[in-house]
């Protein structure tokens, strides 16, 4: 007999590549889970990043936020039963999504938050772009589950940004970048990190979780098993 699934609404293009992660890992994971032809049944709505890029750097939030709610509307209208944001950056505006749209919003951080809780990890570094390392979004959210969240210093966060933006975000994977993040782990162990959040959707394309001087946590993995974990339920 056929087991039905729940559909998954995806909300992504921030960037395609990362959004292709997600398609990837949450079918995998059904196959996995059920075997045979089985794959996740998926709506996906791709935005132009060009344009949610353009906001950031304006600091338009109101803005991106209201776009995304909209984007997260047509998913919803289309027969979407959950939506995933496919970013962990524009989670800064989640609670415009969660506030236009009935379908459950399942939020990367949390998600993130239960499972570094389950192994008792409690002083993450987190890896991610500027706009999540300093908005203070993602610290108070993380802050809610006891998690006191650790960022690079200045000039990490700065080089951090870049080799997302510059690099991951248009398909470059570059060894130097590789050993800069691994170093500013490296720094994190010696002051105190337990643990590292990959906090970006693209990090997971530089970093194995599994080969770092930390635990390794890859919040697009933990999210995309979420979604999995709620398309069963059906």
């Amino acid at each position: 007999m056929n087991k039905p699934l729940r559909v998954i609404g995806l909300l992504g293009g921030m960037s395609f590549e990362a959004s292709a992660v997600y398609y990837r890992l949450i079918n995998e994971a059904v196959r996995q889970r059920l075997g045979g032809l089985y794959s996740a049944d998926i709506i996906l709505r791709s935005v132009n990043f060009d344009i949610i890029a353009r906001m950031q750097t304006e600091g338009r939030w109101d803005d991106a936020g209201q776009y995304l709610a909209d984007a997260a509307i047509g998913l919803e209208r289309a027969g979407a039963q959950c939506i995933l944001l496919c970013t962990n950056t524009m989670h800064l505006v989640a609670n415009a999504i969660d506030n236009a749209t009935q379908a459950p919003f399942i939020h990367i951080i949390d998600e993130t938050a239960r499972v570094l809780r389950d192994a008792r990890c409690r002083r993450p570094l987190l890896v991610a772009t500027r706009y999540t390392m300093e908005q203070g979004f993602y610290q108070a959210r993380m802050a809610r589950h006891d998690i006191d969240v650790m960022v690079p210093d200045e000039a990490g966060r700065a080089a951090t940004h870049a080799i997302i933006f510059d690099e991951l975000c248009q398909g470059k994977i570059l060894d130097t970048s590789r050993d800069h993040l691994t170093g500013l782990i490296e720094t994190a162990k010696a002051q105190g990190a337990d643990s590292v959040i990959l906090g970006c959707t693209e990090i997971g394309l530089i970093l194995d979780p599994a080969a770092l001087p930390l635990p390794g946590f890859d919040s697009t993995v933990i999210h995309a098993q979420a979604a999995v974990d709620f398309a069963m339920i059906a």
